[in-house]
């Protein structure tokens, strides 16, 4: 039997024409990286559900990257499985820090390459450090490729492994579910 391909490229609904600089950012680092992953392209989706489904997976699969301050001009990615929410009192004293803030959305996309809804640590323009909730490690995860309606499905464990990232219990269930 053949082993699988390092990756594939799965359209999926409506897919976006040709990839954004954003894009082709993500998915060299994704390549460079040595992950093996699915490449899934699909239209617009307003909601995790949406998102899940667009990508085949659960929507506790779909992983949102957010951007957290801890001071000037540093900065970390916080992977969040779909469904949850960031744990502030746990990630504080996981990173031994008393104050963390959520930078505005240009900051954001200044500090990393990606506007909010495509931010991944893959091909950001700063390597900044990675904290993993503990819940991505160990089945397959989806993460955002660099652009609106791109997402790369990957092994939650092999994903952290090669960003390198701290892997703690530091998120909550959103309180409504979502």
């Amino acid at each position: 039997m053949d082993p699988a391909p390092p990756h594939d490229v799965v359209p999926s609904g409506d897919a976006p024409g040709e990839p954004s600089e954003g894009e082709r950012r993500a998915v060299a680092a994704l390549e460079a990286s040595g992950l093996r992953y699915r490449l899934v392209r699909h239209g617009p989706v307003r909601s995790l559900e949406e998102a899940a489904r667009a990508r085949r997976l659960g929507p506790d699969q779909v992983v949102k990257t957010i951007v957290v301050r801890r001071g000037e001009d540093d900065f970390l990615f916080v992977l969040v499985p779909g469904g949850r929410t960031i744990a502030w009192p746990r990630l504080r004293e996981v990173l031994g820090v008393s104050r963390l803030s959520l930078p505005d959305a240009e900051v954001a996309r200044e500090v990393t390459g990606y506007e909010r809804g495509t931010i991944t640590p893959f091909g950001s323009l700063r390597p900044w450090p990675v904290v993993a909730d503990a819940r991505v490690a160990g089945r397959p995860m989806s993460i955002g490729a660099g652009a609106h309606g791109v997402a790369a499905t990957v092994d939650g464990s092999q994903m952290v492994l090669a960003l390198g990232a701290t892997v703690a219990d530091v998120t909550d269930p959103e309180p409504d579910g979502r």
